[in-house]
């Protein structure tokens, strides 16, 4: 992953102007299998996309480069306090939005996944900060409608992802 001063954007033609494509996404997951299937659809997406397995190695990443977008499993590991609740995305939230405003970088957009079909962690996340919800099992019609919903994909340009 690249420092932003050093990383290479993509010029896609959309409707007689073009747009840069570079979103950076980092996926985090404690699934090596799920973040290898988040990451190759959001590959084909356009994004740039780095993986972490942890929450706490994905605050480290986030204080060297902050991405554009975050897609969180909620049940992260490694941001809880010894003795304290199970820890969940709210914990990664609020340390992610510590960070951005350490860094002086802007907040990305999160996206959090779950295999719980529970509408209270549904409403617990969105009020911590999430801007949309993934279920799991997920493919690529699910990322690429929820990323859109989220104003982070335009679901009419396929063809920069498969530029």
């Amino acid at each position: 992953w690249k420092p932003i001063s050093e990383r290479s954007s993509r010029l896609c033609w959309m409707g007689g102007s073009s747009q840069i494509m570079s979103q950076r996404c980092l996926v985090i997951d404690p699934s090596a299998m799920v973040r290898r299937v988040a990451a190759r659809i959001l590959r084909e997406l356009g994004f740039e996309v780095v993986e972490s397995r942890s929450a706490m190695e994905a605050i480290d990443i986030c204080q060297t480069t902050m991405p554009d977008v975050v897609m969180l499993d909620w049940k992260a590991d490694g941001l809880a306090e010894p003795g304290g609740d199970e820890p969940d995305g709210s914990d990664f939230i609020g340390a992610l939005r510590s960070t951005a405003t350490d860094t002086k970088a802007a907040m990305p957009a999160v996206i959090f996944c779950t295999a719980e079909r529970s509408v209270d962690l549904i409403v617990r996340a969105i009020k911590a900060g999430a801007s949309e919800y993934i279920m799991k099992p997920f493919d690529s019609d699910i990322i690429r409608a929820k990323f859109a919903l989220a104003g982070l994909h335009d679901l009419q340009d396929a063809s920069c992802a498969a530029a």
